[in-house]
């Protein structure tokens, strides 16, 4: 009711309300300010704490913290785009079953997409994933480098980003994660963290970072082609933001 929303500050996660003429419903009821918790369907501003979060105007009403998976990647590609060029590169999501997906088979979105439609706890569904655009509306130098696509898998929470790119200046696997591990300690601490345990995604219920880069997961082809993996809790993580 308007006497409950009044001066209030919104966290949207309905995934109902994900443009600024849906959500100014909430302002009209009173309320002072809104956060979409997903991607937006408009040019509503999006923003990733620690990529451009410095970005964000105080008169801003309606904003969108953008999803779980772009605040995992979006810093980790920033470090690398800033330390070592990024020319282009793929991603790859694996995710836990989410409220879309089906207990058992059956039709999803109206029949329009057969995979999601299918029994979440005995498949690997291929899917689509909207953070690679979303990195490149929040780190703008990026834009139209980065494309990537989704496995769903039968776990309930924690996901895993392979982010493999060609980088412009020439490194070693080892100095790249001597980058990644020196930026978690300054300027992305609390939202990079780095491990080199042999962990698995259990080990990361419950962790607020961002994006924890797991330096034995990694590998490199050569000096300008590699492949960066990243655990993040879709869930407790994307929440601390």
């Amino acid at each position: 009711s308007e006497m409950c929303i009044r001066d209030s500050y919104i966290a949207e996660c309905s995934g109902m309300f994900l443009t600024t003429e849906l959500c100014n419903c909430h302002i009209q009821a009173g309320a002072k300010k809104i956060i979409i918790s997903a991607p937006p369907k408009d040019d509503t501003p999006m923003f990733c704490f620690g990529v451009n979060h410095k970005e964000y105007d105080r008169n801003m009403k309606i904003v969108s913290n953008s999803s779980c998976t772009t605040n995992c990647l979006a810093p980790l590609a920033k470090i690398i785009d800033d330390k070592f060029g990024i020319v282009e590169g793929l991603l790859t999501t694996v995710h836990s079953i989410t409220p879309t997906q089906m207990t058992v088979d059956g039709p999803t979105r109206g029949g329009k997409d057969w995979r999601t439609g299918r029994a979440s706890a005995v498949n690997i569904i291929p899917s689509s994933t909207a953070a690679a655009k979303c990195v490149g509306i929040v780190i703008p130098s990026l834009k139209g480098k980065l494309n990537g696509k989704c496995m769903c898998v039968p776990t309930i929470n924690v996901l895993i980003v392979d982010l493999t790119v060609k980088i412009k200046k020439p490194a070693t696997y080892q100095e790249i994660c001597e980058a990644v591990k020196k930026a978690s300690e300054e300027e992305y601490k609390g939202i990079v963290a780095v491990v080199e345990d042999e962990v698995v995604s259990s080990d990361f219920n419950h962790d607020s970072n961002s994006c924890t880069f797991d330096i034995k997961a990694g590998i490199a082809l050569n000096s300008t082609f590699v492949k960066l993996i990243a655990w993040y809790d879709n869930e407790w993580g994307y929440a601390n933001r």
